[in-house]
C-alpha cells in the first residue's frame, strides 16, 4: 500500500486494501456519493472522473479517486 494514500486519505485506503481500481460500490463509498451518481458520471461522460470497463462492468482508478478528494480533478 501506497504510504501517502494511508496518510492522507484513510478511508479511501481502508476500501482500496491495495487494489489498483475499485468496484462503483466502493468508490462510492470511498467518495462519499451514491453509486448511481458513478454510474450517471460513466453513463453521460460528464464527470470528474471516469471509469476504466472490465469485462464490461464500471471499474474507477484509486488513482483518479484520489485525485478527486483531493480536488485535483480535471
Amino acid at each position: 500500500m501506497v504510504p501517502e494514500l494511508s496518510e492522507h486519505f484513510p478511508e479511501l485506503a481502508a476500501v482500496a486494501k491495495g487494489r489498483d481500481t475499485l468496484p462503483t460500490h466502493d468508490a462510492a463509498v470511498a467518495i462519499n456519493r451514491a453509486a448511481q451518481t458513478l454510474r450517471k458520471w460513466a453513463c453521460l461522460e460528464n464527470g470528474p472522473i471516469r471509469p476504466i470497463r472490465i469485462n464490461g462492468r464500471l471499474a474507477w482508478r484509486v488513482a483518479d479517486l484520489r485525485a478527486l478528494l483531493a480536488g485535483d480533478s480535471k
